[in-house]
């Protein structure tokens, strides 16, 4: 099965290759972060999903939160250290990768505000 990566941003055009860890579009020159795409990792064939230090996350894997992240249309705060159980990875919208149930109720996180627990 061929690997498809994503149109570039800059032209829209899907001639589209990876070099190190950069995206490449041969027919503007643009350059952009593999991290950034959803491409395909290499070594297990599907996106990878990455905590903030760089270890791979699965569904059901428990995290904690490395800052304090404020939610959106509310005036509370995830605390920093908070541990989260039973995460799920979804294609979520705006980098929002990470599906879990906090004390606040149902949210989309994004991994790199994340660690292993």
């Amino acid at each position: 099965m061929p690997h498809t990566f994503p149109a570039c941003p800059q032209c829209g055009l899907e001639n589209t290759y990876v070099d190190g860890d950069n995206v490449v579009c041969p027919d503007c020159a643009h350059e952009w972060p593999t991290a950034n795409t959803g491409a395909p990792d290499e070594d297990t064939g599907s996106a990878a999903v990455k905590d903030a230090n760089g270890n791979p996350l699965a569904d059901g894997d428990a995290v904690i939160l490395i800052k304090d992240l404020k939610v959106k249309g509310s005036s509370s705060v995830l605390k920093k250290g908070s541990k989260i159980k039973s995460i799920r990875l979804v294609d979520g919208h705006d980098g929002h990768n990470v599906d879990c149930k906090t004390e606040l109720g149902s949210m989309l996180l994004k991994s790199e505000f994340l660690k292993k627990a």
